[in-house]
C-alpha cells in the first residue's frame, strides 16, 4: 500500500496532561465534522480531545494517484469477491492515527470513530491493541455486506455529484440535499443551518478526488468480522435507529462480533451529528472512557 502522508492537520483541545480521546471522522468529512459543542463537552469531562483531517481530506496530505477512481468497477469487483485496487487501505489510515499519536507523545488513547472513521478505529484497535484504552464505534459497520446496505435514496445521494463541482454554491447545495436525506429524522437541521455548517467546510477545503479514494479503501476493506473478534479493548457501539446510509443492523452486527461490546441505539438518529444529540453522545462516550481509565496518555509515562 502507500506510506502515510507527510502532513496530518489536527487540533488539540483541553489540557495535554489529561487522558486523550482521539476522534476519527468519516468519509470525506473534515475534523470540523466533530461539532465544537461535542468536543468541548468531552473537554469539560476532563479529557484532552484530538480531532484531525484524514489523509486525502481537508488540510491533510493528499495521496498521489495516476488515474481517477472507478467506484462502479470497484463495487462490482467487491460484489464478485475479487480484489479491489486502491492507492491505500484502511490499515494505512489507521497508521496515520498512530503516527499522529506518536508525534503528540500519546502512548494510549480512547479511540472514537464515526462511519468510515469507525472502520478505521476498529482496524486500529485490532492491529495496535497496546495503543487503545477504549474503543467507540459510531454509525459504522463490520463490513458484512448483508447487513450494511443503504436505502436506495441514501446510496444515490452518496454517489451523486454536484451540478457544477467547480462552483462552491453548487457544491453546498449538493451537500445540503445529501444530508437532508441521510440526516436524523427526529432531529432535523434547517436548510439554513446546513448551509452555514457545510459552507464553512467547503470553504475550508473541498477535494472530491480524495473522497473517491477514501471510498475505494472502504470498498476494498471487505468483511472485517474475523478481525473484530480479536479486539480486546472495552468497546461501545453507538448507532442511530433511523440511519438510512448504514442501517442499524450493521451496528448490531459490529457489537455482536467484538467481544464484550455494548450497544447504544438512539431512536430518531440518522447518519449525522445533530446538535440536539451532542450532550447525550458526549455523556455516553465520556462515561465509557471513565469506566476504562488510563494512568496517563503520555508516551513518556
Amino acid at each position: 500500500m502507500s506510506a502515510a502522508p507527510l502532513h496530518i492537520e489536527y487540533e488539540s483541545l483541553g489540557d495535554p496532561a489529561r487522558p486523550a480521546i482521539v476522534l476519527i471522522m468519516g468519509l470525506g468529512m473534515q475534523l470540523t465534522g466533530w461539532p465544537d459543542s461535542f468536543c468541548q463537552a468531552l473537554v469539560a469531562r476532563g479529557y484532552r480531545v484530538i480531532r484531525f483531517d484524514n489523509r486525502d481530506c481537508g488540510l491533510s496530505g493528499r495521496a498521489p494517484a495516476k488515474k481517477r477512481a472507478n467506484l462502479l468497477l470497484a463495487m462490482a469487483a467487491a460484489a464478485l469477491g475479487l480484489p479491489v485496487r486502491t492507492p491505500y487501505a484502511l490499515e494505512d489510515m489507521a497508521g496515520d492515527t498512530i503516527g499522529l499519536m506518536d508525534s503528540l507523545g500519546i502512548a494510549r488513547a480512547h479511540i472514537v470513530g464515526a462511519s468510515m472513521g469507525g472502520m478505521i478505529a476498529q482496524v486500529l484497535a485490532a492491529k495496535f491493541p497496546q495503543r487503545v484504552q477504549s474503543l467507540t464505534s459510531i454509525m459504522s459497520t463490520s463490513g458484512n455486506r448483508r447487513v450494511s446496505k443503504p436505502t436506495k435514496p441514501a446510496r444515490k445521494a452518496l454517489l451523486s455529484r454536484p451540478a457544477d463541482p467547480k462552483d462552491p454554491e453548487s457544491v453546498i447545495d449538493h451537500l445540503v440535499e445529501m444530508f437532508g436525506i441521510i440526516g436524523s429524522p427526529a432531529y432535523p437541521s434547517t436548510r439554513e443551518e446546513l448551509r452555514l455548517r457545510l459552507g464553512h467546510s467547503v470553504r475550508r477545503a473541498y477535494y472530491p478526488a480524495g473522497v473517491a479514494r477514501q471510498l475505494l479503501a472502504v470498498i476494498a476493506a471487505g468483511d472485517r468480522r474475523k478481525q473484530l473478534r480479536t479486539i480486546g479493548a472495552p468497546t461501545l457501539v453507538i448507532h442511530g435507529a433511523d440511519d438510512p446510509l448504514v442501517p442499524l443492523a450493521a451496528g448490531r452486527d459490529t457489537a455482536q462480533h467484538i467481544p464484550g461490546a455494548s450497544l447504544l441505539v438512539i431512536d430518531g438518529m440518522g447518519h449525522d451529528f445533530p446538535e440536539a444529540l451532542m450532550p447525550r453522545l458526549a455523556t455516553a462516550i465520556a462515561d465509557h472512557c471513565d469506566k476504562n481509565p488510563a494512568v496517563s496518555s503520555s508516551a513518556a509515562a
